[in-house]
């Protein structure tokens, strides 16, 4: 376990800007574009005089607000702090995807393998080691930066607010930060999951191919649809298309994107429309987002997962490219 343990540490030390860094500039440039947003709206609304929330007219609109307008004020502060994590969730998703398809190509290309090969550490740990970090490691590291993000965010218009002479404290409490902090942290299992066909495909590439891994792991799923596409167009077989893209080529490529089973999974978002402010965000909701374990297509998911990860341990035991 402590082996393990030292494994999880060198992946994070090896791969220190992708999984650190990333997620903090980009939740950095987020909240820098916000500011100089509020900045250049302050400066355009005094040049043109117009002021926002002048007097205390914001402060009596606020007052007469009844429940379900505060609901929807509470509503929009969330979703302003989910904002960020989905920015970071995004850039995530590209740091899992190039992560994967080095993590056992880069020690054949540049004859490390030789190296961690002649170390008591079995290729099972190393590989586990890399998924682990891929689909659990990686994305606590970015959603606690996106809740730190989104926390300032918060404080951010607090201060905005404060301006205008709004008590901004009173507004932030409607806010749920700590609801969803824990919906976001609580995701990862379910989403390391979700993730696991697609990290397994992308690790078995990164362990098979002899160059150009990238190339494989993108064009094989692509082409492969492409030539469905083209028999179902030839009238060869009249199956839909649309399945095999669906859950094939999209599950293969766009899975270790947080939140993609709710874009193209079985538990897609359906908004009603006339649904309140609050039912509009509760996919967000641990309660509804695992409901995606009662789904057949993420187990199946996951059991193609296991064995693609055994056929990259597989080839990462014979080809060492030497």
């Amino acid at each position: 376990m402590k082996t393990f343990y030292w494994l999880l540490k060198r992946e994070f030390w090896e791969n220190r800007g992708s999984f650190l860094w990333a997620p903090v500039v980009t939740g950095g440039v987020f909240l820098l574009l916000n500011l100089m947003g509020v900045i250049a709206a302050e400066v355009l609304g005094a040049r043109h005089g117009m002021q926002v929330g002048s007097g205390d007219g914001l402060q009596r609109l606020i007052a007469a607000m009844d429940a379900g307008d505060l609901d929807k004020v509470g509503t929009v502060l969330d979703v302003s702090m989910v904002s960020v994590s989905g920015m970071i969730a995004l850039v995530l998703g590209f740091v899992v995807l190039f992560y994967c398809l080095g993590a056992l190509y880069n020690d054949r290309h540049d004859r490390s393998i030789l190296f961690w090969k002649s170390l008591p550490i079995s290729d099972t740990q190393t590989v586990l080691s890399k998924l682990v970090s891929a689909m659990l490691v990686a994305p606590l590291i970015a959603i606690v930066v996106g809740v730190i993000a989104g926390l300032l965010q918060l404080l951010l218009i607090a201060l905005v607010l404060s301006f205008h002479g709004i008590n901004a404290w009173r507004l932030l409490l409607l806010a749920h930060p700590f609801k969803v902090a824990a919906n976001l942290i609580g995701s990862i299992p379910l989403h390391a999951l979700w993730a696991a066909p697609a990290v397994g495909w992308l690790l078995l590439c990164s362990a098979w191919a002899r160059s150009k891994p990238f190339l494989w792991a993108v064009l094989l799923p692509i082409v492969t649809g492409v030539l469905v596409s083209w028999f179902r167009l030839m009238g060869l077989f009249d199956r839909p298309t649309g399945w095999f893209w669906s859950h094939v080529v999209l599950r293969a490529l766009g899975s270790v994107f947080p939140g993609s089973a709710i874009v193209f999974g079985a538990e897609r978002i359906n908004i009603d429309p006339s649904a309140t402010a609050g039912d509009k965000l509760a996919f967000l909701d641990l309660s509804t987002s695992y409901r995606l374990l009662g789904s057949t297509e993420l187990w199946i998911g996951v059991a193609v997962g296991i064995v693609l990860v055994a056929a990259a341990i597989g080839f990462r035991r014979v080809r060492d490219d030497s």
